[in-house]
């Protein structure tokens, strides 16, 4: 069985809920991430997204400069444990339908599974993988 811990994205970046949004997308830019986690304290609120802060945010019009992470969060974010198999992940993205999983061990954060992850670990020569895997052309 192949565990999340197996293809897993290690240490995610986490933010504090009161960061703006251009210190996230500043963060997904100068580590070529598409997501960060949401934190209040030491416990994870959720997930923001680069589309989350394009869709929630800028297309509503809020002022990325003074919308806090805390405003657009997708709170209840599902995670799983660094053991958990592949395939458990791929059914929790579909039942939840969520692309992105926080992977925890011992009650810590430890990485980020993502589908484009699930799909070059499990279909390698599919268009999603081949698109996950390519070097950024930013």
């Amino acid at each position: 069985m192949t565990t999340l811990r197996e293809v897993m994205t290690a240490d995610p970046v986490g933010l504090p809920a009161d960061a703006t949004l251009v210190r996230a997308a500043e963060e997904m830019r100068d580590r070529d991430i598409g997501d960060v986690l949401v934190y209040d304290g030491d416990v994870v609120r959720g997930l923001v997204t680069d589309r989350d802060v394009v869709v929630r945010a800028v297309a509503s019009g809020l002022d990325p400069t003074k919308t806090t992470l805390r405003e657009i969060v997708t709170d209840g974010v599902v995670a799983m444990n660094a053991d958990d198999g592949v395939e458990d992940a791929v059914k929790v993205m579909r039942a939840r339908a969520v692309r992105r999983i926080p992977v925890v061990d011992t009650g810590q954060v430890v990485g980020v599974v993502s589908i484009g992850d699930l799909a070059q670990r499990q279909d390698p020569n599919s268009a999603l993988a081949d698109i996950s895997g390519a070097p950024p052309n930013n």
